[in-house]
């Protein structure tokens, strides 16, 4: 593989990802779960990171577009399979772009969506590609 980083356990249920940027972040899970709430779950980290990548795309040509944006938020709606029944993979994501400004052409945001979509955004371009994912291991016996 080309690219890589490590995730190493915190403690209880937190992990911390180091990736390339050296933007470190902690990912934990509900302390109904174990966890102790120190950040985002797996799973909203996830769903955050698609959001992410299209909403920079779109604020990104939407300036180039010189649209006069003052806000800009995305809205994450998601569907799960039942409660219950593991894994509970997520079915159905939902977008909604909701955007503030003077004077915003609806053409220029529509069209900034679609270039996310079907051009720039690596995140959900993953998942439409559903890439095999494949495990291993390594044991490390502890240093004395």
């Amino acid at each position: 593989m080309d690219n890589q980083f490590d995730l190493t356990w915190q403690g209880e249920m937190a992990f911390r990802a180091e990736p390339p940027s050296g933007n470190g972040f902690t990912m934990d899970a509900y302390a109904d779960s174990g966890g102790q709430n120190l950040g985002p779950t797996p799973l909203e980290a996830f769903l955050s990171s698609v959001a992410a990548c299209t909403a920079m795309d779109v604020i990104s040509i939407l300036k180039k577009k010189q649209q006069k944006v003052s806000g800009y938020q995305v809205r994450v709606e998601w569907e799960r399979g039942p409660e219950g029944e593991y894994p509970r993979p997520v079915t159905a994501i939902r977008l909604t772009h909701i955007v503030t400004g003077e004077a915003i052409d609806p053409a220029a945001v529509q069209r900034a969506i679609e270039l996310s979509d079907e051009k720039y955004c690596a995140v959900a371009a993953t998942l439409r590609i559903s890439p095999p994912i494949k495990t291993g291991f390594e044991i490390v016996a502890p240093v004395a």
